[in-house]
């Protein structure tokens, strides 16, 4: 029963997409602990989620890559577009290593849109406590402008108030990644809000390490990688 129930999840796996076209696609990856002789170490397992042209979305499944690098990214992308994801025209997701070039390298039609939310992140990491709600507000005006010549032109006065307010490193951050923030305005206003972060992903990521978190640790990368499968094999068909 223990085996029919593996070969089930891994023939769900790879199951050939026939949604038709895919044109967004959100990516993440999240980190599980494994013993490997006696020692921990990290796995990733690198997670997608695509919805077609007909606004349904689909878990296109899992698959573990050693780190969230370039090799695994593009080893990750070239599975999911062989399984017949095609149409792809925008990918969202985290400033991980490596994505950018694996995006261009497996989907050179598709843009890239880096989630929002992790970019607020990242500059709040640099940011005083005390000075969070400020910035906040002001990096989400730049998300809230009607076009990307209004977002670019709020982003440069947002970037010089930073930098009239002592806060430098927060306008560095805001300067070098605020472009790749902006992909989601080149495609229809009405999606805006649902391409420019990669939260249902993330929603999907926390529900995962929820379910693994009473695990601890896996005894190979391919064990956690069947536990992911299966929460995500789970939640699809309850869609």
């Amino acid at each position: 029963m223990e085996l029919n129930k593996k070969v089930y999840i891994e023939d769900w796996c790879n199951r050939p997409l026939q949604g038709g076209r895919y044109p967004y696609v959100y990516v993440d990856g999240i980190y599980l602990r494994r013993n490997w002789g006696g020692e921990f170490e990290n796995v990733a397992i690198l997670v997608a989620i695509a919805v077609n042209e007909d606004g349904d979305r689909e878990v296109l499944g899992a698959a573990e890559g050693m780190k969230k690098d370039k090799v695994s990214w593009v080893s990750f992308f070239q599975w999911i577009h062989n399984r017949r994801l095609n149409g792809g025209k925008l990918v969202v997701g985290d400033k991980c290593m490596g994505m950018l070039e694996a995006v261009r390298e497996v989907f050179p039609e598709a843009k890239y849109q880096r989630c929002t939310v992790h970019f607020y992140r990242n500059v709040f990491s640099v940011t005083p406590r005390s000075k969070v709600k400020l910035v906040t507000k002001m990096l989400k005006a730049i998300h809230a402008q009607e076009s990307k010549k209004a977002a670019r032109e709020k982003a440069k006065a947002v970037v010089e108030e930073l930098r009239s307010i002592k806060l430098k490193e927060a306008a560095k951050k805001a300067e070098d990644s605020i472009e790749k923030t902006l992909t989601y305005s080149d495609f229809q206003p009405e999606h805006w809000t649902r391409i420019c972060t990669n939260n249902v992903i993330e929603r999907l990521n926390r529900e995962i390490c929820r379910r693994t978190r009473v695990v601890g640790s896996f005894p190979d990368g391919h064990s956690a990688l069947m536990l992911v499968c299966a929460r995500l094999r789970h939640v699809a068909s309850t869609q």
